[in-house]
């Protein structure tokens, strides 16, 4: 009888989300409402009285804000277009040069950002409008800056990788530097079909005169942006060695960020306090969903609905390849729908039961589930990074030819994720070398 009451609460989740209900707004009701109904009014008030506190104030989360803030001061302090001018210089002459630039751009933008959406903005207001204007076929250049931004989630620091590692409980430096090697094959495996397709299709990106470019013109460009592969060094190799923890590397990269923009006079004191601001909305309302995550969890525990579900995927199979598949084909529809953050919470309380019993490694799957988060970015009808490449172009170029342009970066999306299911060692080799 308790699950039926816990599978009911779940409809009734689905139903509040599909009438716009805020996220965390939706899960703290059916939460707390799934407790009241099994256990009464008195467990039911002090969830609500003791979640809140004993999920913000573990150590965890407090990597957050620091990864949140030193997001705020790359977007605000312009890094971005240093790394594409530094970028268009070293690729410029390939075939899809300018492409390819953005791809490596978007990924060292990537490394002191971790925002998809961010990075999709960035390389969408800068390298979009000089692809076109060389005459790059548009859903190339669009689907290019829109694609790279998944690259964001992946390569630390990654907001999403800590929010796993928190509802897993699985070592939040492992979980990060796991997503290392996916994130660099992913902007390897980018560059190289652009390139192959604008070889065997020229007229998708017309050559770029670069006859007049030296050695010592690209060795100089790496000179405005050595700070950005320092910072994304430090933050990735003080975790890896065990010199800091998360929380410490985030506030490290924080600083570093804010000197470096302060030093290239890209951030004033206005600009910090609005990178401060934006830090305090986003932070708070990853807490509020994360809270609400926390009492669904409680109430599907009291429920049984995980066991009851655990069962009926062990009585199909018990292969953790065939499982790890399934829970891509509910994130792949589940990603056509909501906001990746909102999809982790609201399906951690169900998938870790699952993982724990079934012997499936967590670092493993928690790196294949925010891949899949961030293909659901790319995926009609609400791919974020779409239509964030849409807004930022003001309608010049059409969700259609973005859409266009996208499909052939999910293409190579499904050869990447059958490397990474088939190949596990890919996401676990660096994380088995860390120290601790």
């Amino acid at each position: 009888m308790n699950v039926e009451v816990g599978l009911a609460a779940l409809v009734i989740l689905t139903g509040l989300l599909a009438l716009r209900v805020p996220i965390g707004i939706a899960l703290v009701a059916v939460g707390a409402g799934g407790i009241y109904y099994l256990r009464g009014f008195g467990p039911a008030f002090g969830m609500l009285r003791s979640v809140p506190f004993d999920f913000t104030a573990h150590w965890t989360l407090s990597a957050v804000p620091m990864f949140v803030l030193m997001s705020a001061i790359a977007s605000h302090s312009g890094l971005t277009a240093d790394l594409y001018a530094s970028m268009r210089l070293w690729f410029g002459r390939l075939p899809g040069g300018l492409a390819i630039a953005t791809s490596f751009a978007g990924a060292g933008f990537a490394a002191i950002c971790g925002s998809s959406l961010a990075t999709t903005a960035a390389m969408g207001r800068i390298a979009v409008p000089e692809m076109v204007k060389a005459g790059y076929d548009k859903s190339l250049a669009a689907g290019c800056a829109a694609a790279v931004g998944t690259v964001g989630a992946l390569i630390p620091p990654s907001i999403l990788m800590v929010l796993y590692a928190l509802f897993a409980q699985v070592s939040v430096g492992k979980m990060l530097v796991a997503g290392l090697l996916p994130g660099l094959l992913t902007t390897l495996a980018y560059a190289l079909m652009i390139g192959i397709r604008c070889h065997l299709n020229p007229s998708l990106a017309p050559k770029v005169d670069m006859s007049g470019v030296t050695l010592r013109d690209k060795a100089a460009s790496l000179r405005r942006i050595w700070p950005v592969g320092l910072i994304a060094t430090m933050v990735v190799g003080v975790i890896y060695g065990g010199i800091a923890t998360a929380t410490e590397a985030g506030a490290i990269g924080a600083v570093a960020t804010a000197l470096v923009a302060f030093t290239q006079r890209t951030l004033d004191r206005k600009g910090l306090m609005e990178c401060a601001r934006e830090t305090v909305v986003i932070t708070a309302t990853l807490l509020l969903i994360g809270i609400g995550a926390t009492l669904l969890a409680q109430f599907l525990a009291l429920s049984g609905v995980p066991r009851f579900l655990s069962a009926a995927l062990q009585d199909i199979t018990t292969n953790h390849v065939a499982i790890i598949l399934i829970c891509c084909l509910i994130y792949l529809v589940m990603g056509a729908f909501l906001d990746t953050i909102g999809i982790m919470l609201l399906t951690l309380p169900i998938l870790i039961p699952i993982f724990k019993q079934l012997g499936v490694n967590e670092i493993w799957a928690g790196v294949i589930l925010v891949k899949m988060l961030e293909i659901g970015l790319l995926t009609p009808p609400l791919g974020m990074n779409v239509f964030v490449m849409n807004r930022v172009s003001a309608d010049s170029i059409k969700l259609g030819t973005i859409f266009k342009g996208v499909s052939w970066f999910l293409l190579v999306e499904v050869v990447i994720m059958a490397i990474l299911i088939l190949i596990p060692s890919v996401i676990l080799f660096l994380p088995s070398m860390m120290i601790g």
